[in-house]
């Protein structure tokens, strides 16, 4: 863990509550998958590249169902990330499919797919204002 994700830690933990939670679980799908580029990845091998394109891409993002968001990160991942927070992993999809396409949006303001934590912990805390 570096020392972003150390300071970062810190601040999301003074957060407290679901959101908090939510955050370093976002942090922590994103390093799991090696980045925003591994995230991307993930989508477009799971046959979502023209979604994942969209929210990269400047104009309006494609959406995600949250069925289509377990398709990608497989049911067991979600049940995982579902029980750390304590809610129903249909729950979490839902968010996912929600926040996510946002998220990279707001990560790739150019177009262009950098792996910026700090990009990412903004990204995030913005959404939940």
């Amino acid at each position: 863990m570096g020392l972003f994700d150390n300071v970062a830690g810190a601040v999301l933990g003074k957060m407290g509550g679901d959101q908090g939670n939510l955050v370093k679980l976002a942090m922590e799908m994103f390093n799991q998958y090696g980045g925003l580029s591994g995230i991307l990845e993930k989508f477009n091998a799971s046959g979502f590249a023209e979604q994942a394109a969209s929210w990269v891409a400047k104009g309006e993002n494609l959406p995600l169902s949250a069925d289509q968001i377990v398709t990608a990160l497989g049911a067991g991942t979600i049940a995982e990330m579902a029980a750390k927070l304590d809610m129903p992993a249909d729950e979490l999809s839902k968010q996912i499919a929600q926040y996510l396409p946002k998220v990279v949006d707001k990560l790739t303001p150019d177009g262009v797919v950098s792996n910026n934590s700090a990009g990412l912990l903004g990204a995030v805390l913005g959404m939940l204002k």
